[in-house]
């Protein structure tokens, strides 16, 4: 029998149910298994087709461990939620997605019951778990947070939550800069994410400060990011905070084969369709196609999208657009005659998309984005510019990183946001096609981008030595295992 300090290291992975939280998570649990770490994914039945491509592969990618599956009944129903919502973008009003957290804190018992079960060393949680944590600490297990985002939006909102600078304004036009931060970063009122208002007090305001409260309690931070990329706010973030933290990103990074990563996202995609999207891209010039993507839960009206399909032809560039539509007979959002207009220049893909292949192919030359976490570290970690339009969250911070700090983005001048507790509400149209035909034009040929263009070549080169022996990124994973082996 194994005596206590010879057992394999066993780590369960909690991720929120939406594709940019899993998605990472998975990734981080891959990399657990390769040091021939027992790894276990939680999650729910209708979510397990994300999980069970790696899982069924894990052996096949070469672990020593097949990574495990375990699974919690989400109590959909006695949330008042329809039987079939168990996924995050499934929640189609606001009214369901206050459920859909309630539904989330309904699944405490069931963890804690698998918790005393299978007493793993170590929980690694999704910060919208904060109550994960007081489930964990019951059975001696500790935790581990997983935000989702960088050290700059995590530094810049602490920040902003606990100085509350914002109170102080008197209007939404008026500006304040962050407190208590590495450098000077101005933001309006309205710029402000409405989970950071204390005084806008609602379920999702809650769930941000529980999850802070719940960071305390933690053994530590897991960030998906690399030193290299925000240093300054990696170091700040340990001293100010006081937490631990290992940076072991970008996660993206590790799959080395093509198949892994394009079957990032995919679940419901053939191999055919992704290589038809591959193949399109062979026929262009190096660094030619901007790739526009704006996450799987953005919700542009018709009007914002008709702005985008004139801005983008108007700037006479090569595109690929992912648009979340279904293809029908009639459709209000693109001009008439459009896609037969820029047949062989631009291609609309519905749906999902294989974002990191796209990003890494050669033709790619620029990336409009959200400014989700995952979407700007795919961005850098390919080497290219951004066109950046953050719609809620923290993703306004992202995009203060990407323009101000690292000078390799620009920012199209969205002023519509959203929170947690809005995702699909429609954003209407507050961004013109003159905005983004400049931004386009700006980002994929004017002169004035050149030095923009090679700061973000020079962070994609950073950013694979992170991952690579003896980076960054790799010490950290290899600190941190050593460290919950110890524990």
């Amino acid at each position: 029998m194994e005596t206590k300090s010879h057992q394999q290291l066993h780590i369960f992975f909690f991720p929120f149910m939406a594709p940019g939280h899993s998605i990472p998570a998975i990734e981080i649990a891959k990399q657990f298994a390769s040091y021939s770490v027992k790894s276990t994914m939680i999650t729910t039945p209708l979510n397990a087709p994300q999980f069970s491509k790696v899982t069924q592969n894990s052996k096949q990618l070469g672990f020593d461990h097949e990574i495990e599956l375990l699974f919690l009944q989400f109590p959909s129903v006695e949330a008042g939620l329809p039987q079939d919502c168990e996924q995050y973008s499934s929640a189609t009003t606001q009214e369901m997605e206050l459920k859909f957290f309630k539904a989330v804190t309904l699944l405490e018992p069931q963890l804690e019951k698998v918790l005393s079960k299978h007493r793993p060393h170590c929980l690694v949680v999704d910060a919208l778990f904060p109550w994960a944590t007081n489930a964990a600490a019951k059975f001696g297990i500790p935790s581990l947070l997983f935000h989702g985002t960088g050290f700059f939006s995590l530094c810049a909102s602490k920040s902003m939550l606990i100085h509350q600078p914002h109170l102080k304004l008197s209007s939404d036009s008026e500006s304040v800069v962050i407190p208590d931060f590495p450098v000077e970063i101005t933001m309006k009122g309205s710029d402000i994410p409405a989970y950071l208002k204390l005084n806008l007090e609602n379920e999702f305001t809650k769930l941000f400060k529980s999850s802070k409260d719940a960071e305390e309690r933690s053994y530590g931070v897991i960030v998906n990011s690399f030193y290299e990329l925000e240093p300054d706010y990696a170091d700040h973030f340990g001293k100010i905070f006081g937490k631990k933290k290992w940076h072991i990103g970008p996660v993206s990074l590790y799959n080395k084969a093509a198949e892994e990563k394009a079957g990032r996202r995919c679940i419901e995609r053939s191999v055919e369709e992704v290589h038809e999207c591959l193949h399109w891209l062979k026929s262009k010039k190096p660094k030619t196609v901007v790739y526009v993507c704006f996450g799987s839960l953005t919700n542009f009206s018709d009007s914002q999208l008709l702005e985008i399909a004139e801005g983008l032809e108007a700037s006479g560039q090569e595109f690929i657009w992912v648009v979340n539509k279904e293809k029908k007979d009639k459709e209000e959002w693109l001009p008439e005659g459009f896609e037969q207009r820029v047949e062989g220049k631009g291609l609309i893909i519905r749906g999902w998309a294989p974002q990191v292949l796209i990003l890494e192919h050669q033709a790619v030359g620029g990336f409009l984005t959200h400014c989700g976490w995952n979407s700007i570290l795919e961005g850098v970690s390919s080497g290219v510019p951004m066109i950046t339009w953050p719609v809620s969250a923290e993703q306004i911070f992202n995009e203060k990183l990407v323009c101000e700090i690292l000078k390799t983005g620009v920012a199209i001048g969205g002023q519509q946001w959203g929170t947690f507790g809005d995702i699909n509400v429609e954003i209407e149209a507050s961004v013109k096609r003159v905005a983004i035909q400049k931004s386009v034009s700006l980002i994929m040929v004017d002169e004035k981008a050149e030095a923009m263009r090679d700061r973000a070549k020079e962070l994609g080169k950073m950013a694979r030595r992170a991952v690579e022996e003896g980076g960054s990124s790799f010490k950290d994973l290899s600190v941190l295992i050593d460290e919950l082996r110890s524990l």
